[in-house]
């Protein structure tokens, strides 16, 4: 039983550091979508006509793709960071077996 939870730590660990390339690799391409999203915003407003609440509907219309897979890009980060944190809890409970049966074994 020692070895396995020295298994799974392993394990564990190996995939936290996954998800640390995993996280920047997301983050990173959330960064380019946005800019996608910040230029098309503005050059359609630029090239709209009419009053300035006009243009703003008119970019905001004409984005609306980029502006989804812009928001795809953040649930990509958020669910990176959520399994981040769910193997980080992995680890510390089996980091507090490894301790318990440390424990048990003195008696």
């Amino acid at each position: 039983m020692p070895s396995d939870i020295v298994r799974e730590l392993s394990e564990l660990t190996a995939e936290n550091k996954r998800g640390v390339e995993a996280l920047f690799d997301a983050e990173s391409n959330l960064a380019g979508l946005e800019n996608a999203l910040d230029k098309a915003e503005a050059s359609a407003y630029l090239g709209g006509t009419g009053s300035v609440a006009d243009r703003q509907a008119a970019a905001k219309l004409a984005c609306a793709e980029i502006r989804f897979e812009r928001d795809l890009g953040k649930a990509q980060v958020n669910r990176v960071r959520t399994k981040l944190r769910v193997i980080e809890s992995a680890i510390m409970a089996q980091a507090t077996m490894s301790k318990i049966m440390q424990a048990e074994m003195k008696l």
